[in-house]
């Protein structure tokens, strides 16, 4: 299977220069690319592949000097990328969804280029040599695992990453020969079938009022200056925080279950769907469901558990003690505690839930 591994790069100024031209040439010839193929299906009603744009690129170089500046297997991954964007554009239209064209990347909206093969290679554990820019320094603050398959150079918010993409063998944990099916709230993040409570960290609704106040004094900047990059960048990082604390909640919460469960059963929720109750949708997006769905998929593939997804349909409204067929259909979200009226059992909502969704993935 496939694992990234990301670490913090520490380039200096002239190599923070080379990184951020590389940055624009990528930029640009992205544009260009994507330019060529709209006038291509314009004139004949064919789009351009990527093999035709990809072997273009030695004469590209003879007109554009500084193109020779960057690797050649990074401006191969540009179109690359490209090619990707069109084949997912196709795809949501044959599907019938909202197809989403690939746009053009205005200024500092390119942030990462890619050796897909070779141009990179680690010293000492210490530096990281880059084909065209150097050796950088970089914090290997935890040790590479299997067979490096790409790096990615990332730029973010003043700071610089290294993204190594790697092919690592499966690692299973003894069987634990317990199961758990999961309800995702507001109120609380993850509620288990086994009455387990995660609470919500709220990550950005503590920090609400400090992005209000960065976002004031971004919005009173002059446009073009100094000063307004300066208060973007602040803003940025904050935003940044945020999502770094909603990220390490949903890992340490993956990481438990996995070593808890063999078998770890989740709703199969439509996030977007539910972002549009306008009440809710704040506290939605701040909880991060798919985020630790994600996350508990991928460790436990690793670990040789098994995620499964069920219909989220009734699991608070059906009645899970075996064999009691009832569902509650006047059930309302201030309602967190309910009795059946056929078996007499009291319910707390977020646990009966849970023991649904366990039910259905045991059915299913």
């Amino acid at each position: 299977m496939r694992q990234s591994f990301k670490y913090r790069l520490y380039p200096n100024k002239r190599q923070q220069q080379h990184i951020d031209e590389t940055l624009e040439h990528c930029r640009l010839l992205y544009n260009r690319l994507l330019a060529e193929r709209q006038e291509a299906y314009e004139k004949s009603g064919k789009t351009l592949s990527y093999v035709a744009q990809a072997n273009s690129f030695p004469a590209r170089k003879d007109a554009i000097p500084a193109l020779h500046s960057v690797h050649s297997q990074v401006l191969q991954d540009v179109a690359k990328r490209l090619d990707k964007a069109f084949q997912a554009f196709f795809r949501r239209v044959k599907n019938g969804e909202k197809p989403g064209y690939p746009r053009f990347k205005s200024f500092g909206r390119y942030h990462s280029f890619t050796y897909p093969q070779g141009g990179y290679q680690i010293h000492d554990q210490r530096l990281l040599h880059l084909s065209k820019i150097g050796d950088v320094k970089i914090k290997l603050h935890r040790p590479l695992e299997g067979t490096i398959k790409t790096c990615t150079i990332v730029a973010k918010n003043g700071h610089y990453y290294a993204v190594f993409s790697c092919e690592v063998e499966a690692v299973p944990l003894p069987s634990s020969q317990t199961m758990m099916g999961g309800d995702l709230g507001i109120k609380h993040l993850l509620v288990t079938s086994d009455g387990e409570c995660f609470d919500h960290p709220q990550s950005l609704r503590k920090a609400e009022r400090k992005l209000k106040r960065l976002q004031r004094a971004a919005s009173r900047k002059k446009k073009g200056s100094r000063r307004l990059k300066k208060a973007v960048r602040r803003l940025a990082k904050a935003h940044e925080t945020v999502a770094n604390q909603r990220r390490d909640t949903a890992h340490k919460i993956a990481r438990h279950l996995v070593n808890a469960y063999d078998l770890i059963a989740f709703e199969d929720l439509n996030a977007q769907g539910l972002l549009k109750n306008h009440h809710l949708a704040k506290s939605i997006a701040d909880a991060g469901w798919h985020q630790l769905v994600q996350y508990t998929t991928y460790k436990a593939e690793r670990a040789g558990r098994r995620v499964v997804l069920v219909d989220p349909r009734f699991t608070s409204q059906d009645c899970s003690t075996p064999h009691c067929t009832y569902r509650k259909t006047d059930l309302t979200l201030a309602d967190r505690r309910w009795q059946c009226p056929r078996c007499g059992v009291w319910h707390d909502r977020d646990i009966n839930a849970a023991q649904n969704i366990l039910h259905r993935a045991l059915v299913g």
